[in-house]
């Protein structure tokens, strides 16, 4: 088995995380991919994954490994296309990772406009509240909601993204708008866990700093549970702007306390650096970035 194959088993088996799923996506047997593991290893003298009952872990030398093993593939793939006249036409299967309530309600549209101008790509969409490893997850383009840090990715700006407390007017009517941080403690709070893990909030006004304690009554991970409660009446919770632009714009939700706000976060389209792109990422980079940016841009209008 050549060098190039033995680099398509082990991206397939970080891709698919089991020998087995690896094996039917190449359409080779198990045992087959499991001795073009071990001969991969064995001629470059270094563990790449750390085998368990369980799971594969890439070791460091793996991780590296693999970085540079995409890159070379995505390049061979597209010297393979210049050959027969198809460099630069966007094709195969994209990966594209966002988190669940992003997924749903902005992201997943656009792919759908994105497929169905692009017949000869497909897309899996992996919907995720944590941030994904794109090297090790396969994962071709990421869309990250927070300040980036120093990394090898590829990063567009979409915009801005904003936490906000929110409730609706019949509640606000029952129990009183609080004007202060400090008043929470007199309120039913929901906690949504994907923003709202630690309960310490901290938040600045003005010049001055501080912080408060809160207490959820009811806590999920799930976005659309938290809002779905908060909607009727039974609290205050934490949300990210487009989460709530329309519920706002409906007058279903009101924020509160907004001069007491955290400022603004970035969001970002993500993608690993490469000499050469694969065409299927710059074509769906090229075509979301403007869409993707209308719709954040659309939801921060209605809390203006």
């Amino acid at each position: 088995m050549d060098r190039i194959q033995q680099m398509e088993v082990f991206a397939a088996i970080n891709d698919t995380g089991s020998f087995v799923q690896a094996a039917n996506r190449l359409r080779m047997s198990p045992p087959a991919v499991t001795r073009a593991m071990n001969a991969l290893e064995e001629r470059l003298g270094v563990q790449l994954l750390t085998r368990s009952t369980r799971q594969l872990t890439l070791t460091d030398a793996g991780t590296r490994f693999l970085i540079a093993a995409r890159q070379l593939l995505v390049e061979i793939e597209s010297a393979e296309k210049l050959a027969v006249g198809e460099e630069g036409v966007a094709q195969g299967h994209l990966t594209v990772s966002a988190s669940l309530a992003f997924s749903r309600m902005i992201a997943a549209p656009v792919i759908r406009s994105f497929l169905a101008s692009h017949p000869r790509i497909s897309v899996s969409l992996v919907a995720v509240d944590r941030v994904t490893n794109i090297v090790e997850e396969g994962i071709d383009v990421a869309i990250r909601i927070g300040e980036l840090p120093d990394s090898n990715l590829m990063a567009k700006r979409l915009g801005v993204v904003r936490r906000l407390f929110v409730a609706s007017p019949e509640y606000l009517d029952r129990r009183g708008t609080p004007n202060d941080p400090s008043e929470l403690k007199l309120h039913s709070i929901i906690g949504f866990t994907g923003i709202m893990s630690i309960h310490d909030w901290h938040y600045k006004h003005g010049k001055s700093r501080g912080h408060v304690q809160l207490h959820p009554r009811f806590e999920v991970n799930d976005a659309t549970t938290a809002l779905t409660a908060a909607t009727a009446g039974e609290g205050i919770t934490m949300a990210l702007s487009y989460m709530v632009a329309d519920e706002i714009r409906s007058g279903q939700l009101a924020p509160v306390l907004v001069d007491y706000l955290p400022p603004a976060e970035p969001i970002h389209l993500v993608y690993p650096q490469s000499k050469i792109v694969a065409p299927k990422v710059r074509s769906f980079v090229d075509f979301a970035a403007d869409r993707l940016t209308d719709a954040i841009g659309q939801s921060e209008l209605a809390l203006s």
